[in-house]
């Protein structure tokens, strides 16, 4: 294909921006959707008066050679995290079994998760839309073979973006069915992402700025990050261990699937009350926290993948992309993100 060509991205996180960044560097002209203010989905940073939060993906690995390649265009932003991870608690907080011998290596961007996602951005400025939500997918109404967006931004604004020559989506599986499910050419879509499922996961963030007085210590276990098998957590993190990030004594803690799942529509002063009792049981720190929050993903764990990289329908000119397609690791979306690309491109 040499023609450029006008192609729509709905989603603007790793996923997306990969995608949207290589069909930019092959001619094309593209445009972002994102519903959020921001780039970067749940390679999130909270950013609050104690420190900030990396509540959605803690890290990345690096095992893919073309994800590898691609860190190399951003020098400096992306740093190693020595995380003393602890493999399993019991339900206690006794550890089972202290760490990881001989892992791979765990990556953070500086000073904060989104920073990657960001920087990647930067050449897409003017073309993604933030604080859009695309409503319908639909054809253009002035040319049959194109297609059109219909969108709600601000205020419950609405405008129609037209004249896409393709339409992709970057966006968790069960939104993109949602979507697609209203376009009658891309039925063939919806079934092949109607088996991928993905659990959601509660996020509970705590400061104790405390413990960075005088004579004190850091509160808690010696570890900075932990694999849990208690039923309520499955994953803490001890943020201020992470490279580039704030001294204050700040953890991010995330929910198991099955309990996240049980208690999805649950009061968040309850989910949070329950977390936190879970998170002293296990780490001993019974100190009451300065700043407390809780953050729920819908769609948080891939349990089951599309398994192949993306999904495009070439007649429809439609395409999916995103991490459960693949698994649920950051990499997973980049590659899906650009795979997706070299197909349409």
């Amino acid at each position: 294909m040499t023609q450029a060509q006008h192609i729509a991205i709905i989603g603007a996180g790793m996923a997306g921006i990969a995608c949207a960044r290589t069909l930019a560097q092959a001619g094309h002209r593209v445009t972002v959707f994102e519903k959020s203010r921001g780039v970067g989905g749940r390679m999130a940073t909270r950013q609050t008066p104690f420190g900030s939060f990396d509540h959605g993906a803690q890290y990345f690995t690096v095992r893919d050679a073309r994800f590898a390649l691609a860190l190399d265009t951003v020098p400096g932003l992306v740093r190693p995290w020595s995380a003393n991870t602890v493999r399993v608690l019991d339900p206690l907080g006794r550890v089972a079994a202290a760490g990881l011998p001989g892992r791979e290596s765990h990556w953070v961007p500086v000073p904060g998760m989104n920073a990657l996602v960001k920087r990647w951005s930067e050449p897409l400025q003017g073309q993604i839309e933030l604080q859009t939500r695309v409503t319908r997918i639909e054809r253009d109404a002035t040319h049959s073979q194109q297609w059109q967006l219909r969108t709600t931004g601000e205020n419950d604004s609405q405008r129609v973006f037209g004249g896409f020559d393709a339409v992709l989506l970057a966006l968790p599986c069960a939104q993109a069915a949602g979507l697609l499910q209203g376009t009658t050419q891309a039925k063939s879509l919806v079934k092949q992402i109607s088996q991928v499922q993905v659990a959601p996961c509660w996020t509970l963030m705590l400061a104790f700025p405390q413990a960075m007085q005088p004579g004190m210590y850091a509160l808690g276990p010696q570890w900075n990050a932990a694999r849990s098998s208690h039923h309520r957590i499955a994953w803490l993190t001890r943020e201020s261990s992470k490279p580039g990030r704030e001294r204050v004594e700040r953890w991010t803690v995330q929910a198991s699937a099955a309990w996240s799942q049980e208690h999805l529509n649950d009061d968040e002063d309850r989910v949070q009350a329950k977390l936190l009792k879970a998170f002293s049981e296990i780490t001993g720190i019974r100190a009451q926290p300065s700043f407390a929050t809780v953050h729920r993903w819908h769609y948080a764990q891939t349990i089951q993948a599309l398994g192949t990289s993306h999904a495009w329908d070439a007649k429809a000119r439609i395409g999916v992309c995103g991490d459960w397609c693949l698994g649920h690791r950051v990499e997973d979306a980049f590659i899906s993100g650009l795979e997706l690309a070299l197909q349409v491109a």
